[in-house]
């Protein structure tokens, strides 16, 4: 028995241990299989990579492949077919392209929208390998414009930028298509076909920057309100192009892309191609990439600071988006600071200033430099912080760090050219900081203004010389120049007490190691010291050294990027790049928009309207007929079988026929399960038809659904609902609206719109335009009317005096279309002659966009034109309204936080009456008086022209102070018209 045991247990181990092999020798074929098969991947992988990379090397080796990919071309899975093409196109071999091109043919003509798209990524590689199959690459790619998948049209469009970039009529009859399936493109391809919209809107429709543009989406002509309006303006208005309406309508939900390069390019189609006043809406946009990488950044931050030179009041409500943080990199500081800089203006620069000192002791030196150079545009472009500046460059002097003072240096050196007269001291105090100076370039600006304005220094210049003439050996070459140069200037201004230093310091340069240092040394030498060899070129030393020099214009280094396309790399170089396409110019006569037309043949609505009543009749025809054959065969049958069955049917055989009676009842729908299945085939039917389902409101949608269960509909749905006759039911569908829209109560949203008023004072001072010397006889004077204007409603209303003081008649007295300033003006018609000391007054309009910037522009003769500008009161941007009292206080209660300034003044006795307070707030702007039933509190209320932005102003009386508070959107508006008010109401007089 102990010896069975044994013999068991051997047995047992042998078995398990075979077992063991076997499921060991099973695993290792599994791995090996796996093994073999990513093997033969990989293996595939490097033959395609080697044949894209290498065949131009090896093409014997790579015409043996092609007849595989040929067999692939064929494959039933489009992935497969795809990836063949995708090769196949990659191989540049130029014996092949008869194939490839037979290839991309075939491909464009796929049931696959996916190889589709890979077919039109091939033909940009063909191109590339072959230019010269362009025509026939110009036919598939003409073919494939047509198609209808979104998964196409932006691989298509790439194509079309990369072979025929030149040919718009392609563009044509699929205009109206990619405009509409733009929303539903992937990401990238919104971006091409965004950027080629671009350039095909700029040839086809003519400029919105018009004067007399009319913007309403839903005219399809313009009309005049009456026959007075006929008379003034006979020149038909501009109408934006249905067309141009609809791209840009189709872009504009784009703007809430997560894609950035998305989002910049419908900002730069706006930039482009949108009404001025439409740029609002990307602003919001283009702050919120802001938050996104550092790369972003710096791209957004360059194309919001070439807007910011044009359009300052897109951004001046968001300016705290440009402070700089302190986890900004150094290239994006730099471009905040631009931005700032040139957002900059009166009500602005008290704010951007402080910001300004703080960046100024930050440790990064580069940025450091650049906010002082911000500083000094700042005092160059606003006048009234000239001197403030000034006094902050110069403490800065006195500062640790080396790059501060020598940039603060180089700054004022610019700004003192300005009026080097009224800032002596800041150049003798330079000249007592000159030994501490050790940055080469800031010691050559302070020799140069030593030299440049010697006669104001007399005293400290010969000094400043001496010291250099001892360091002369040692200094750099930039302030060896500069010391050269104030040597001669001050041997012709103050020769008894330079003219040796100069001789010594000439001879000092005369052997200096820097040939140019030489070469100056002996120029100068021959210029101001005459002998017997000296031409008479040494007559006019004095004229060449000390002649004045024009200040320099700090300008941004933006101004004149706007020659490129917003959003390319041509606009991120400043340099015109390989491939850049220029936008054109608008076109003076649009082309004929009829080329934009397809043909596309609709259903007839009647046709489908008698179908579905017929259907309807026929069914309930049938219907009716059915049910009464039933009920009468019923009932012949009951009839007949109770008379026969009369006397053998007992009493239980009753009772089982009403229970099954009652069973078939209990089986039969009820009407709460029909109304359901009545209710969700109407709404199939309304989610078939999208524009319904967008613009209707949603208690429209819900009594439509209620009329549709109501009436005929709900039986023809239920008896015939494939998809055919779900398509035919549009057109009653749009008959259901009617209804619910005629017969049913529905509240539409109305958006009020606040109307303005008759003004309450207008002032009769007028304001000089251009004066009689100036104009050559020709005086100008404008006035504000505080009238809305007739020639736009975003216009100011300006009344214009035009005087002849001269012996002889002016003609053709007109404004040159050219605006430097980018302001709609609405011109007034040419005068053709005005006569000697006579006078004539004409009407005109600008839209000041809500901003005191002056409107520039060019007022001729038929001689003569002359610059002028009109710079227009806070005040004069508003017209009055009239509301009640609750509804100031509920609209006020709106504008609080940010929207409200206040100021609390002293207010001059003869100022406290309620007469003396409204004329004092009327004459300052042009606002509405709001009935007040509180003593000692009056009320104002306006909006603005251009944007209808509401204004309200709020004088509280507390004897013997006052309160100011005014509430706007218009933060910058609001703090300049405070303190227009609070001038007004402290001064005395009228």
């Amino acid at each position: 028995g102990l010896l069975f045991g044994f013999e068991f247990c051997f047995r047992l181990v042998i078995f398990c241990c075979l077992g063991w092999q076997e499921e060991v020798s099973r695993y290792q074929e599994k791995q090996s299989c796996r093994e073999r098969r990513t093997q033969a991947k990989n293996l595939k992988k490097l033959v395609y990579v080697y044949l894209v990379r290498y065949a131009e090397e090896q093409q014997d080796l790579a015409l043996l492949s092609i007849s595989t990919f040929q067999r692939a071309l064929k494959d039933p899975n489009q992935l497969i077919r795809a990836s063949a093409l995708r090769v196949l196109s990659s191989i540049r071999v130029p014996i092949i392209v008869p194939i490839m091109m037979l290839a991309i043919k075939e491909a464009a003509t796929d049931l696959s929208p996916y190889v589709r798209k890979t077919a039109a990524h091939a033909i940009q590689k063909l191109y590339s390998l072959d230019p010269d199959q362009k025509e026939h690459l110009i036919e598939v790619i003409e073919k494939l414009l047509k198609d209808k998948s979104t998964l196409v049209a932006g691989s298509v469009v790439m194509a079309f930028e990369e072979v025929c970039p030149d040919r718009i009529d392609l563009i044509h009859k699929n205009y109206r298509k990619l405009c509409n399936l733009l929303v539903d493109v992937e990401e990238w391809g919104q971006v091409v076909i965004i950027h080629m919209l671009t350039r095909y809107a700029r040839t086809q429709f003519v400029s919105p920057w018009r004067e007399d543009a009319v913007f309403d989406e839903n005219s399809e002509k313009a009309f005049y309100d009456s026959e007075e309006e006929r008379r003034v303006d006979q020149s038909k208005p501009y109408i934006m192009d249905p067309d141009h309406r609809l791209l840009l309508r189709n872009t504009k939900p784009l703007l809430q892309s997560r894609n950035t390069a998305v989002v910049m390019a419908v900002s730069q189609l706006y930039w482009h191609l949108a009404p001025k006043h439409e740029l609002s809406i990307i602003t919001k946009s283009l702050v919120r990439l802001l938050r996104s990488h550092r790369e972003v950044q710096y791209i957004v931050l360059q194309n919001i600071a070439t807007m910011s030179i044009q359009r300052k009041g897109m951004f001046e409500p968001f300016m705290k988006s440009f402070y700089v943080r302190s986890t900004d990199a150094t290239h994006i500081k730099t471009l905040k600071l631009e931005i700032l800089t040139n957002l900059a203006n009166e009500a602005s620069i008290s704010t951007i200033l402080r910001e300004f000192q703080t960046y100024v002791k930050s440790q990064d030196k580069a940025f450091a430099a650049a906010t002082i150079q911000a500083i000094g545009c700042c005092a160059t472009n606003i006048s009234e912080v000239t001197d403030t500046c000034l006094n902050g460059l110069v403490l800065l002097l006195s500062n640790r760090d080396e790059t501060v003072v020598a940039e603060s240096v180089v700054v004022i050196k610019k700004l003192l050219q300005t009026q080097p007269s009224q800032h002596s001291d800041i150049i003798k105090h330079m000249a007592k900081l000159f030994d501490n100076i050790t940055v080469p370039m800031a010691r050559a600006s302070i020799l140069w203004l030593m030299g440049e304005y010697c006669e104001h220094v007399p005293k400290i210049a010969p000094d400043v010389l001496r010291k250099m003439a001892k360091t002369f050996t040692d200094e750099e070459d930039i302030v060896k120049l500069q010391i050269v140069n104030l040597a001669a200037k001050l041997y012709l201004t103050n020769s008894k007490q330079t003219k040796l230093l100069t001789q010594y310091i000439l001879n000092l340069g005369k052997y200096d190691q820097n040939y140019d240092i030489r070469d100056r040394t002996r120029f100068i030498r021959q210029l101001i010291v005459p002998n017997e060899k000296s031409g008479a070129l040494s007559k006019y030393a004095r004229r060449i050294l000390m002649a004045p020099k024009p200040a320099p214009v700090l300008q941004s280094a933006f101004k004149d990027r706007d020659r490129f396309q917003l959003g390319t790399l041509s606009h991120t170089l400043n340099s015109q790049a390989s491939g850049y396409l220029e936008l054109s110019d608008w076109p003076a006569v649009a082309p004929d928009q009829s080329v934009r037309n397809v043909e596309v043949v609709e259903p007839v609505r009647l046709p489908y309207l008698r179908l579905v009543l017929n259907c309807f009749c026929v069914h309930v025809e049938s219907v009716s007929e059915s049910e009464s054959k039933e009920n009468s065969d019923d009932s012949n049958k009951s009839s007949s079988s109770q008379s026969e069955k009369s006397s053998s049917e007992s009493d239980s055989e009753k009772k089982k026929k009403t229970l099954k009676n009652k069973k078939l009842q209990q089986q039969k729908p009820d009407s709460k399960d029909r109304q359901k299945r009545i209710r969700s085939t109407c709404l199939r039917i309304m989610q078939h038809n999208y524009s319904l389902n967008y613009y209707l409101p949603p208690q429209i949608i819900q009594k439509t659904l209620n009329i549709m269960t109501k009436y005929i509909l709900i039986h023809i749905v239920l008896s015939i609902s494939t998809p055919f006759f779900v398509n035919c039911m549009c057109s009653l569908l749009h008959l259901c609206v009617f209804l619910a829209c005629q017969f049913d109560a529905v509240s539409w949203p109305v958006h009020v719109s606040l109307q303005a008023s008759s003004p309450v004072f207008v002032p009769e001072t007028s304001h000089e335009l251009l004066h009689r010397m100036t104009g050559k006889g020709l005086s100008a004077q404008y006035r504000f009317t505080r009238q809305p204007c007739i020639y736009g409603n975003s216009m100011v209303s300006l009344q214009l005096t035009l005087s002849n003081s001269t012996d002889q008649a002016l003609e053709n007295i007109h404004i040159s279309e050219k605006s430097s300033t980018g302001q709609n003006i609405h011109r007034f018609n040419a005068i053709e002659r005005l006569e000697p000391q006579a006078s004539v007054t004409v009407s005109m309009g600008v839209d000041f966009n809500d901003s005191t910037q002056a409107a520039n522009f060019q007022l001729c003769t038929k001689e003569d034109e002359f610059s002028v500008s009109i710079q227009p009161a806070v005040g004069e941007l508003l017209l009055p309204i009239t509301m009640s009292e609750a509804d100031f206080t509920k609209e006020q209660g709106k504008l609080v936080g940010m929207n409200e300034s206040s100021a609390t003044i002293t207010m001059m006795p003869e100022n406290v009456s309620s007469q003396s307070v409204n004329r004092k707030v009327v004459s300052v702007a042009n606002l509405g008086v709001i009935p007040s039933g509180q003593e000692n509190i009056y009320r104002f209320a306006g909006k603005t022209v251009s944007s209808g932005s509401l204004v309200l102003v709020s004088v509280a009386l507390k004897d013997p102070d006052a309160v100011i508070t005014i509430n706007t959107e218009k933060t910058v508006m609001g703090s300049m018209l405070l303190r227009q008010v609070k001038t007004a109401l402290t001064n005395s007089g009228p």
